[in-house]
């Protein structure tokens, strides 16, 4: 990972925690370990959360399709809400469900910021402070 994509990671931490959820970094997210990990794991007792972080100062992000499948696995084991947060430069987070994800032709994935503008959900959405109404 980047010294750019930990920082937006340390950043919704913080965010997190903001909001009453506890947070942290998954440590070994990335490749460090066999397993499948998510960037971000929080909760609040109520609401489970793990959370891909991808961040991009151009219009797309690309993600390979083993990050989100070990989301979905780890995800469904812990039993966590799996979302992508996207970060792009002069917008705020927004988290997609992982169902509104585009796939490429070769099977990956691809966000853009007109799909995160459509169906990204803000962080008091998905953590059951606000429910924000799409057309």
């Amino acid at each position: 990972m980047s010294k750019t994509g930990s920082k937006e990671e340390r950043d919704l931490v913080k965010m997190l925690w903001d909001a009453d959820c506890a947070a942290m970094r998954a440590p070994a997210s990335g490749g460090a370990t066999k397993k499948p990990l998510p960037d971000v794991i929080a909760g609040n007792g109520k609401i489970y959360l793990a959370i891909e972080v991808k961040s991009s100062s151009k219009d797309r992000i690309y993600i390979d399709s083993p990050k989100i499948e070990g989301l979905l696995e780890f995800s469904g084991t812990f039993g966590a809400q799996p979302y992508l947060g996207a970060k792009f430069n002069y917008m705020k987070w927004r988290f997609l469900k992982l169902e509104d994800l585009k796939k490429t032709k070769n099977g990956n994935y691809r966000v853009d910021r007109e799909l995160v503008l459509e169906k990204g959900l803000e962080l008091d959405e998905i953590i059951g402070k606000d429910r924000q109404m799409k057309f």
